[in-house]
């Protein structure tokens, strides 16, 4: 039969919601999940990967890969919308300054060494038989601290160049990075609360935060307030409204110039969608300020659209992966994965113990992020700070300003062997300078601080 109109992508989007609420349901029923704070979105993800990967779902990965990208830039366009109505707390300025520069160095240590660990073991792969095409072992950084929208961008660019299964192995390195994050962030929480080394002693984590279900008896938190009158336009499809406006301009602007580029470098630009996006979304955010139009943007709401975009992206995400590809490189995957993994977690607990306060705060919310993202860095920052009381939780926010130079610069490199035909060795030596130049950073600015405080 014939239909009078397309509903693949209203296909997807529902069982995508299916999946989530499979997800809601069994974080709320089984005590595994609630013990390690898997989120709902993994948990439906991995059960429509099982699904879709028997038939059941009938949902090819190409919607489903269109679907995360996009998704992930409406996340960054409204993060970029977003802003901070409290007043600053002068008092508390500088420890958030000096804890955000340390969490962005600690990015640039943790994705050169990933991509220095994943360089080596594909060179040592390739030795014993494997033929891994030289930018696979930056699928480490690429899903475990820029996380899976980034995976997937790059991944996609990186397929169209000729690169088979990209997409698919950025997502798998993705999933892997959670793992990492909460079956080795959750036992590290816990191990950091037995030495003593939260500020504010945790009590025990409540059923709601475990379950994820707020109980109606509990007072809840307000999701956003009204900026327009419901008898002209809804307040959510306003705010929906300035971010679309902001994807559309991101969208001229990356058109505009990957048009103006070779065909490799203009594909490149398109994986740098979401970071152009962010920009441009803080100079529309910027501009309303001048005009004296900010109080219309409601940060409740864009923060509510961030939570919605991350969440139907990390469902879009797992359940895009294609497990026969998967197979076919489970043997470099497994090692690559593993190793970055465990000196990830190595060098977080090492700098996390040697910091001048906050320790077990700022390990954990970096720790998060360079295994998944910001959310899963929040969610085990709240183990040990549950009501958020220090400087941390906002400083995983401003991190991404200082983290910026790494960011951009990691993401280039990445793609240096596809683009520009550079030596894997190359490659892993200018991570190596990245490398360095991150750890004297944190270096100095330790040796600053300490002083200052001998003082």
């Amino acid at each position: 039969m014939k239909l009078p109109f397309t509903f693949d992508a209203m296909i997807a989007f529902g069982w995508m919601s299916i999946m989530l609420l499979v997800g809601i349901i069994l974080r709320a029923k089984v005590k595994a999940f609630q013990r390690f704070l898997i989120p709902s979105c993994l948990i439906g993800g991995a059960t429509g990967l099982v699904l879709r990967s028997y038939d059941i779902i009938p949902l090819s990965a190409d919607i489903l890969e269109t679907l995360a990208f996009h998704l992930f830039n409406i996340s960054f366009i409204s993060i970029g919308l977003t802003y901070n109505k409290e007043k600053a707390d002068l008092k508390r300025a500088g420890q958030v300054l000096q804890g955000s520069i340390w969490m962005a160095n600690m990015e640039g240590i943790s994705f050169s060494l990933q991509a220095i660990v994943g360089g080596l073991c594909v060179v040592l792969l390739n030795q014993i038989g494997f033929n891994l095409f030289p930018a696979f072992g930056f699928f480490t950084p690429l899903g475990f601290t820029e996380g899976p929208g980034q995976a997937l961008s790059v991944g996609k660019v990186w397929e169209n160049l000729g690169y088979a299964h990209s997409a698919t192995l950025g997502l798998t390195f993705a999933v892997a990075g959670f793992l990492f994050a909460f079956f080795v962030g959750v036992p590290l929480a816990n191990w950091g609360i037995r030495k003593g080394m939260a500020v504010h002693t945790p009590k025990e984590l409540s059923d709601e935060i475990r379950k994820g279900i707020i109980m109606p008896q509990t007072q809840k938190e307000i999701a956003g307030e009204l900026t327009t009158h419901s008898s002209n336009v809804d307040a959510l499809a306003f705010q929906a409204s300035i971010m679309g406006l902001v994807y559309m301009i991101t969208y001229a602007v990356v058109y505009a110039i990957s048009s103006r580029l070779n065909p490799e470098m203009g594909q490149m630009v398109w994986g740098f969608f979401f970071f152009i996006g962010l920009v441009l979304a803080f100079i529309v955010r910027l501009i309303i300020s001048k005009l004296g139009g900010l109080y219309l943007i409601d940060p409740g709401i864009q923060r509510r659209i961030t939570g919605f975009a991350v969440d139907y992206l990390l469902v879009a995400t797992i359940m895009a992966i294609q497990v026969v590809v998967v197979w076919q490189y489970i043997v470099p995957v497994l090692v690559v994965a593993v190793s970055g993994g465990v000196i990830t977690t190595l060098f977080c607990v090492y700098y996390g113990t040697r910091l001048w306060d906050f320790k077990l705060e700022r390990m954990l919310a970096i720790y998060g992020t360079v295994t998944g993202t910001v959310s899963s860095g929040l969610l085990l920052l709240r183990i040990v700070d549950p009501e958020f009381k220090t400087t941390v939780a906002l400083e995983t926010g401003v991190m991404l300003m200082f983290a910026s130079p790494y960011i951009i610069l990691g993401m280039l490199w990445v793609s240096a062997p596809v683009l520009w035909g550079w030596g894997l060795m190359k490659t892993v030596l200018v991570f190596v300078g990245m490398f360095v130049v991150a750890i004297a950073i944190t270096e100095v600015q330790r040796f600053l601080i300490l002083k200052k405080r001998t003082l």
